[in-house]
Protein backbone atom coordinates (compact mmCIF):
# COMPACT_ATOMS: atom_id res chain seq x y z
CA UNK A 1 0.00 0.00 0.00
CA UNK A 2 1.27 3.55 -1.04
CA UNK A 3 2.14 5.19 1.61
CA UNK A 4 -0.11 8.88 2.07
CA UNK A 5 2.59 12.09 1.49
CA UNK A 6 2.98 14.74 4.20
CA UNK A 7 3.33 18.29 4.06
CA UNK A 8 6.65 18.60 5.75
CA UNK A 9 8.30 21.59 8.08
CA UNK A 10 11.69 22.84 9.58
CA UNK A 11 11.73 23.82 13.35
CA UNK A 12 9.99 27.17 12.48
CA UNK A 13 6.78 25.36 10.41
CA UNK A 14 8.91 26.64 7.14
CA UNK A 15 7.34 24.43 4.28
CA UNK A 16 10.03 21.92 3.62
CA UNK A 17 8.03 19.92 0.94
CA UNK A 18 6.74 16.50 1.07
CA UNK A 19 7.33 13.42 2.29
CA UNK A 20 5.74 9.93 2.84
CA UNK A 21 4.54 8.62 6.16
CA UNK A 22 6.93 6.62 7.14
CA UNK A 23 9.60 8.97 5.58
CA UNK A 24 8.45 11.57 8.01
CA UNK A 25 7.97 9.58 11.07
CA UNK A 26 11.58 8.21 10.29
CA UNK A 27 13.77 11.29 9.45
CA UNK A 28 11.76 13.47 12.16
CA UNK A 29 10.46 15.89 10.00
CA UNK A 30 7.53 17.94 11.57
CA UNK A 31 4.35 17.77 10.75
CA UNK A 32 0.55 18.83 11.08
CA UNK A 33 -2.08 16.33 12.31
CA UNK A 34 -5.23 17.26 13.78
CA UNK A 35 -6.93 16.52 16.94
CA UNK A 36 -10.76 16.72 18.36
CA UNK A 37 -11.97 15.76 21.90
CA UNK A 38 -15.86 14.99 21.97
CA UNK A 39 -17.58 15.95 25.17
CA UNK A 40 -21.20 15.10 26.52
CA UNK A 41 -23.94 16.84 28.47
CA UNK A 42 -26.09 14.23 30.62
CA UNK A 43 -28.36 14.71 33.70
CA UNK A 44 -25.45 13.49 36.10
CA UNK A 45 -22.89 16.19 34.51
CA UNK A 46 -20.48 16.56 31.03
CA UNK A 47 -18.86 12.98 30.41
CA UNK A 48 -15.10 13.29 28.50
CA UNK A 49 -15.18 10.66 25.27
CA UNK A 50 -12.02 8.75 24.05
CA UNK A 51 -11.58 6.10 21.73
CA UNK A 52 -9.58 2.68 21.94
CA UNK A 53 -6.97 2.09 19.30
CA UNK A 54 -6.92 -1.38 17.53
CA UNK A 55 -4.50 -3.68 18.75
CA UNK A 56 -3.16 -4.02 14.99
CA UNK A 57 -1.87 -0.68 14.86
CA UNK A 58 1.65 0.15 14.25
CA UNK A 59 1.65 2.34 17.43
CA UNK A 60 0.70 2.46 20.93
CA UNK A 61 -1.46 -0.55 19.76
CA UNK A 62 -4.63 -0.75 21.72
CA UNK A 63 -4.34 2.01 23.96
CA UNK A 64 -6.84 4.95 24.64
CA UNK A 65 -6.32 8.05 22.65
CA UNK A 66 -8.16 11.37 21.65
CA UNK A 67 -11.55 11.07 20.33
CA UNK A 68 -10.62 11.73 17.02
CA UNK A 69 -7.30 12.34 15.34
CA UNK A 70 -5.35 12.20 12.03
CA UNK A 71 -2.26 13.67 9.93
CA UNK A 72 -3.04 16.51 7.12
CA UNK A 73 -2.16 14.73 3.82
CA UNK A 74 -0.05 16.92 1.38
CA UNK A 75 -2.47 19.93 0.42
CA UNK A 76 -5.21 19.82 2.61
CA UNK A 77 -5.88 22.19 5.27
CA UNK A 78 -7.44 21.67 8.67
CA UNK A 79 -10.88 22.51 7.74
CA UNK A 80 -10.34 19.16 5.58
CA UNK A 81 -8.90 17.09 7.88
CA UNK A 82 -12.44 17.52 10.36
CA UNK A 83 -12.92 14.38 7.71
CA UNK A 84 -11.73 12.34 10.89
CA UNK A 85 -14.76 12.48 12.55
CA UNK A 86 -16.69 11.10 10.11
CA UNK A 87 -14.27 8.11 8.70
CA UNK A 88 -13.10 7.04 12.46
CA UNK A 89 -16.38 7.59 14.54
CA UNK A 90 -18.77 8.13 11.26
CA UNK A 91 -20.43 11.59 12.47
CA UNK A 92 -20.52 14.56 9.69
CA UNK A 93 -19.84 17.45 11.42
CA UNK A 94 -19.72 20.85 9.59
CA UNK A 95 -15.71 22.57 10.87
CA UNK A 96 -17.47 25.31 11.72
CA UNK A 97 -19.36 23.76 14.62
CA UNK A 98 -15.26 22.71 15.88
CA UNK A 99 -14.05 24.60 18.75
CA UNK A 100 -10.55 25.59 18.32
CA UNK A 101 -8.99 24.63 22.00
CA UNK A 102 -5.17 25.22 21.09
CA UNK A 103 -2.21 24.35 19.22
CA UNK A 104 0.51 22.31 20.64
CA UNK A 105 3.78 21.23 19.22
CA UNK A 106 4.70 17.03 20.43
CA UNK A 107 7.87 14.92 19.84
CA UNK A 108 8.35 11.53 20.63
CA UNK A 109 11.17 8.27 20.04
CA UNK A 110 10.68 5.04 20.10
CA UNK A 111 10.41 1.24 18.20
CA UNK A 112 7.18 0.27 16.39
CA UNK A 113 6.64 -3.19 15.07
CA UNK A 114 10.91 -2.96 15.49
CA UNK A 115 11.18 0.03 13.36
CA UNK A 116 12.52 3.31 14.75
CA UNK A 117 10.52 6.22 14.39
CA UNK A 118 10.83 9.95 15.35
CA UNK A 119 7.61 11.38 15.48
CA UNK A 120 7.37 15.49 15.19
CA UNK A 121 3.98 17.23 15.46
CA UNK A 122 2.24 20.63 15.39
CA UNK A 123 -1.31 19.45 16.56
CA UNK A 124 -4.68 21.75 16.28
CA UNK A 125 -6.71 20.97 18.86
CA UNK A 126 -10.12 21.25 18.69
CA UNK A 127 -13.28 20.27 20.53
CA UNK A 128 -16.91 19.49 20.27
CA UNK A 129 -20.58 18.72 22.29
CA UNK A 130 -22.00 15.46 20.69
CA UNK A 131 -24.68 14.73 23.23
CA UNK A 132 -25.87 11.27 21.03
CA UNK A 133 -25.53 8.18 22.82
CA UNK A 134 -22.34 5.83 22.24
CA UNK A 135 -24.42 3.50 20.57
CA UNK A 136 -25.27 5.87 17.72
CA UNK A 137 -21.70 6.40 16.43
CA UNK A 138 -20.36 4.34 13.62
CA UNK A 139 -16.82 3.51 14.23
CA UNK A 140 -14.12 2.63 11.90
CA UNK A 141 -12.97 -0.90 12.56
CA UNK A 142 -9.78 -0.86 11.15
CA UNK A 143 -8.22 2.12 13.37
CA UNK A 144 -10.95 2.12 16.46
CA UNK A 145 -11.31 -0.93 18.81
CA UNK A 146 -14.08 1.08 21.02
CA UNK A 147 -15.55 4.57 22.01
CA UNK A 148 -15.18 5.12 25.88
CA UNK A 149 -16.72 7.95 28.08
CA UNK A 150 -16.04 9.21 31.60
CA UNK A 151 -17.26 11.71 33.89
CA UNK A 152 -15.45 14.48 32.85
CA UNK A 153 -14.73 15.96 36.01
CA UNK A 154 -12.91 12.64 36.86
CA UNK A 155 -10.87 12.40 34.06
CA UNK A 156 -9.24 15.90 35.08
CA UNK A 157 -8.54 14.65 38.24
CA UNK A 158 -6.93 11.50 37.16
CA UNK A 159 -4.49 13.07 35.02
CA UNK A 160 -3.92 15.27 37.49
CA UNK A 161 -3.11 12.51 39.48
CA UNK A 162 -5.43 12.75 42.66
CA UNK A 163 -7.48 9.87 41.59
CA UNK A 164 -5.71 5.98 40.64
CA UNK A 165 -8.52 5.32 38.16
CA UNK A 166 -11.80 6.51 36.06
CA UNK A 167 -14.44 3.98 35.69
CA UNK A 168 -15.79 4.34 31.97
CA UNK A 169 -18.95 3.17 29.73
CA UNK A 170 -18.10 2.52 26.18
CA UNK A 171 -19.33 -0.07 22.89
CA UNK A 172 -16.85 -1.77 21.31
CA UNK A 173 -16.80 -1.79 17.32
CA UNK A 174 -17.26 -4.34 14.50
CA UNK A 175 -20.59 -5.57 12.93
CA UNK A 176 -21.92 -6.72 16.52
CA UNK A 177 -21.01 -3.72 18.78
CA UNK A 178 -21.50 -5.08 22.48
CA UNK A 179 -21.83 -2.45 25.81
CA UNK A 180 -18.49 -2.68 28.44
CA UNK A 181 -17.48 -1.22 31.40
CA UNK A 182 -13.88 -0.51 32.45
CA UNK A 183 -11.76 0.71 35.09
CA UNK A 184 -8.98 2.58 33.27
CA UNK A 185 -6.10 4.14 34.21
CA UNK A 186 -3.71 6.93 32.90
CA UNK A 187 -0.64 4.31 31.89
CA UNK A 188 -3.31 3.18 28.82
CA UNK A 189 -3.71 6.32 27.27
CA UNK A 190 -1.28 6.85 24.81
CA UNK A 191 1.62 9.24 26.47
CA UNK A 192 1.17 12.85 25.34
CA UNK A 193 3.09 16.07 26.84
CA UNK A 194 3.10 16.90 30.47
CA UNK A 195 -0.43 18.66 30.96
CA UNK A 196 -2.06 18.06 27.71
CA UNK A 197 -4.88 16.09 28.29
CA UNK A 198 -5.62 18.21 31.42
CA UNK A 199 -5.82 21.49 29.61
CA UNK A 200 -8.30 19.36 27.31
CA UNK A 201 -10.36 18.73 29.92
CA UNK A 202 -10.69 21.92 31.57
CA UNK A 203 -11.26 23.76 27.97
CA UNK A 204 -13.92 21.11 27.10
CA UNK A 205 -15.62 22.11 30.78
CA UNK A 206 -15.29 25.84 29.42
CA UNK A 207 -17.60 24.98 25.92
CA UNK A 208 -21.31 26.18 26.24
CA UNK A 209 -23.87 23.84 26.76
CA UNK A 210 -26.15 23.32 23.73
Amino acid sequence: MTSELLDIYDDEDNPLGTASRQEAHAKGYWHHTFHCWLARDTSTGRRLLFQQRQDTKDTFPGCYDITAAGHLTSGEDMSQAARELEEELGIHVPFTSLTPLMTVRYESKGTAQGTSFWDREVSSVFGLLSNQPLEAYRLQQEEVAGLYEADLEQALALFEGHIPFIEAQGITSGPNPEKTRRLITPDQFVPHQAGYITSVCRALMELPSQ
